[in-house]
């Protein structure tokens, strides 16, 4: 097989088979074939697209590529969850726990944030004490006692994907569905996961802009799940604007604290019900969604939600106790309120724009080398749709800095007023399973 050749075939719109998918990713992977003729390939991909069987086999030619976890000594069906990502969005700090105290096994492998705010290692870190440096067999019996436990990613999963992304991301063929379809679900399969559920953003904040792009996206990604043997779901959720009100790691986890007590912002509390509904179903712990959403309304209202949050955060060296007293959390010195310059109703918050600004503050991280303030952040009092009045807040600012005017500049670029009323988004656009 020679390299030039694939890239003619796929260039011209023809499939390719899965031995030849299969000797690119191996070729790629050991440096046998280049960057430049594999850049040709992705270009030819990202203007031929592939079909779903090519999507299936380069999903799973990546997943060979490295190590892969092994957690069949994990009892029940292992349900991960995934996010194509957003601003505030606070959902597996929330979800983990959640599904857990129904008896579904979580166990979650994830990574640290670059952008807006920390990722979900971040953000548990904001517990004094918790630490994801766990041993693969400590991992593995927490899980099955605990149904939940969170691990740091590994070195050598998917180490096709992560070159692959690399070379993506300078030769303009980021943007291609088949390339992101079996980029996420490589890593998700590799992590063990027997069901998938996709949490896939659309809007402002969401890499996906458009409903039409997410829903491409979504399909795409539970069609490889499906045909590669694991229960996938996806929904489509709004990211026009920040989910609930906190964005920042310890305003984060209070939010997921008061959402586990039954007593979190609306929207983040339906799509945690959303999607913990179809973990529940994919770990057949429910015969149907509607079944699974009143079993976890029933563990909200119960309290067994919230002490397999605190059981989670001991188990990992966390202190239980900020669960029921959040001031142990990191803490600003400053707040600051910014008042609304005019009477109307908010009509837009451009997501990762506000999300921008809570990095400016140190939520997230610029670089990798970035050092992130667990204090700091913003807390929103205003949604679209809701009516204000000049003079009142609009959101709070947490900081370690008593300068923070740019902050504050972006701030109002970014939240616009209107004098008409405006309709609130819609947060779940469509729920999909197999085709």
């Amino acid at each position: 097989m020679r390299m030039v050749d694939l890239i003619e075939k796929k260039r011209d719109g023809k499939e390719l088979t899965t031995e030849e998918i299969q000797f690119i990713i191996e070729g790629y992977t050991n440096n046998t074939i280049p960057d430049y003729q594999m850049s040709a390939l992705t270009m030819a991909i990202y203007f031929q697209g592939m079909n779903e069987r090519e999507r299936a086999d380069l999903t799973m030619a990546m997943v060979h590529s490295g190590d892969t976890i092994d957690l069949s000594a994990i009892e029940g069906i292992k349900v991960d969850k995934h996010s194509t990502g957003g601003v505030g969005d606070t959902t597996t700090l929330v979800l983990g726990p959640l599904v857990a105290a129904l008896g579904v096994p979580v166990a979650k492998m994830s990574g640290r944030g670059l952008g807006h705010t920390g990722g979900t290692i971040d953000k548990l870190e904001a517990v004094k004490g918790f630490h994801v440096e766990i041993e693969n067999d400590e991992f593995i019996r927490l899980v099955n006692e605990n149904k939940i436990a969170v691990i740091g990613q590994s070195g050598n999963l998917t180490p096709a994907d992560k070159k692959l992304y690399a070379l993506r991301d300078v030769t303009g063929t980021v943007n291609s569905i088949p390339l992101i379809a079996s980029s996420i679900m490589s890593k998700k399969i590799a992590a063990g996961a027997d069901a998938i559920c996709l949490d896939v953003k659309t809007g402002a904040g969401a890499f996906m802009k458009t409903i039409e792009d997410s829903r491409e996206l979504a399909k795409a990604m539970v069609n490889i799940g499906n045909n590669v043997g694991r229960k996938t779901m996806a929904v489509i959720s709004d990211m026009s604007q920040p989910l609930g009100y906190a964005i920042g790691n310890a305003l984060e986890v209070k939010e997921a604290i008061d959402t586990l007590r039954g007593e979190g912002p609306e929207d983040l509390t339906e799509l945690c019900l959303t999607l913990g509904s179809h973990m529940v179903y994919l770990a057949g712990k429910a015969a149907t969604l509607e079944e699974a959403r009143q079993k976890l309304l029933e563990v909200i209202s119960n309290g067994k939600a919230l002490e397999s949050f605190k059981i989670f955060l001991q188990s990992q060296g966390g202190d239980p106790e900020v669960v029921d007293n959040p001031s142990k959390l990191p803490q600003a010195k400053y707040t600051f309120d910014l008042p609304s310059l005019e009477d109307g109703y908010v009509s837009e918050i451009i997501a990762d724009e506000i999300g921008t600004a809570a990095m400016m503050l140190g939520a997230g991280r610029a670089t990798k080398e970035s050092v992130i303030d667990l204090a700091v952040g913003i807390v929103l009092h205003k949604k679209i749709g809701d009516e204000v009045k000049k003079g009142e807040s609009l959101l709070t600012i947490y900081a370690n800095q008593e300068q923070f005017e740019d902050v504050k500049e972006k701030l109002y670029a970014n939240i616009k007023i209107s004098k008409q009323k405006v309709t609130a988004p819609i947060l779940i656009h469509e729920e999909i399973g197999k085709d």
